[in-house]
């Protein structure tokens, strides 16, 4: 959760960057391309550097917030402190295929991500079991890792020929074009920032159940992140192509994709999250052998697995509407439902009708519901009509 806070954040930023990029790029305005390109990545420096420093004072008082267990608190802190005095080469890596992403190149920074990923499996072997490193190793295997995947997608945006080539000499920050940035990409920022805090809440209820209780908690949200990463992609692929087309006059056309977009995601994500229904406890064996982890996860899992198809409209049409300039929407109505109703429900359940895992574990479906009904009405309601004229 700590992590999220400051990946979510970060990731705000770069939605916005991939939006004014995008824009650019579909309108065929090359010189603000480049000033979009250069002012991106001279931020993303900035930002660097004062995430890392923020980050590792912050663990400690951010674990004890948490009410994390004593039993596993010293490890916790030792993997974050590592983990986030790194995190420059994973904000770095996000950015870059970011920009790609933006201009329509998916695929590069895919064969970079899965040589890392498994280069980030071969160094936690090396340090775990050939040099005994424990959970710092695995910190250490994951800063690698990624500053490795850092270095690729720099290289890569540095030594091309096409129209987003990265100009170290003209690396500098355009405040209109930061200023555009930030208005599309703070709002989805702070709205990812803050779900992430008030996750922070959920995750203190769920410690109140003990060591096992919150491992399952953890081996489902790890299972729940997997089956996440294809709607997000896909909501990340509808900011893109909205934002070409609204770019390039089109915005019937980004209409359509938009439509096409949610059943896609709605399509994978029905098949993933039956087999994990069905496959619930090998899944969560994955991660822990313990029968009682096993227990807590598979309850989870089955209680709220199908209501991800909710967060497939969620986050396709708010990925939509951020392609279309509007930011601020989608994060008043995901900040209600996932903060707000979230919250409540969590309060009043906890205290007024029972305190067990299984009524706080459903706080997600409630505000993952919540949004979709809200986000469905407000997207035909401000955008449907008018993209038709």
């Amino acid at each position: 959760m700590i992590v999220n806070m400051m990946v979510f954040f970060f990731n705000g930023f770069s939605t916005g960057a991939g939006v004014v990029i995008a824009n650019s790029f579909g309108a065929r305005n090359l010189k603000a391309l480049h000033k979009a390109i250069e002012t991106t990545m001279a931020a993303t420096f900035v930002l660097s550097i004062l995430f890392t420093l923020a980050g590792v004072a912050a663990v400690r008082p951010m674990l004890r917030f948490m009410a994390t267990p004593e039993d596993v608190f010293g490890e916790a802190t030792t993997y974050l402190r590592i983990y986030i005095g790194g995190i420059s080469g994973l904000l770095i890596y996000n950015m870059g295929s970011g920009i790609l992403r933006a201009v329509g190149d998916t695929m590069r920074p895919l064969y970079f991500l899965v040589l890392t990923s498994v280069l980030n499996i071969l160094l936690d072997l090396l340090f775990v079991l050939g040099f005994h490193c424990g959970i710092e190793g695995v910190a250490w295997a994951t800063v690698i890792s990624q500053l490795i995947s850092a270095l690729l997608i720099l290289a890569l945006l540095t030594r091309s020929n096409d129209i987003y080539r990265l100009t170290w000499h003209d690396l500098r920050i355009d405040r209109a074009i930061l200023g555009s940035i930030f208005a599309i990409g703070l709002p989805a920022g702070i709205q990812s920032v803050i779900t992430a805090f008030s996750n922070v809440f959920v995750q203190s209820y769920i410690n109140f159940f003990g060591s096992s209780c919150m491992a399952g908690w953890s081996c489902y949200n790890k299972l729940d992140q997997f089956v996440m990463l294809p709607m997000q992609s896909m909501a990340m692929a509808a900011t893109t192509f909205v934002s070409q087309n609204i770019g390039a006059g089109k915005a019937q056309r980004a209409n359509q994709g938009t439509v096409i977009t949610v059943s896609m995601a709605v399509g994978v994500t029905a098949v993933i999250v039956t087999l994990l229904c069905l496959f619930a406890a090998p899944a969560v064996g994955l991660f822990s052998p313990d029968e009682s982890v096993i227990a807590y996860g598979v309850l989870f899992i089955r209680a709220n697995c199908f209501f991800l198809l909710c967060n497939c409209v969620n986050h396709v049409l708010a990925g939509a509407l951020r392609g279309r300039g509007d930011s601020r929407g989608p994060m008043i109505i995901m900040l209600l439902s996932f903060v707000g109703i979230r919250q409540i429900y969590l309060f009043v359940v906890t205290r007024l009708i029972a305190n067990t895992p299984l009524l706080v574990g459903f706080g997600y479906p409630v505000g993952w519901t919540t949004c979709c009904i809200i986000e469905v009405t407000y997207f035909f309601l401000r955008w449907r009509r008018p993209a038709r004229r």
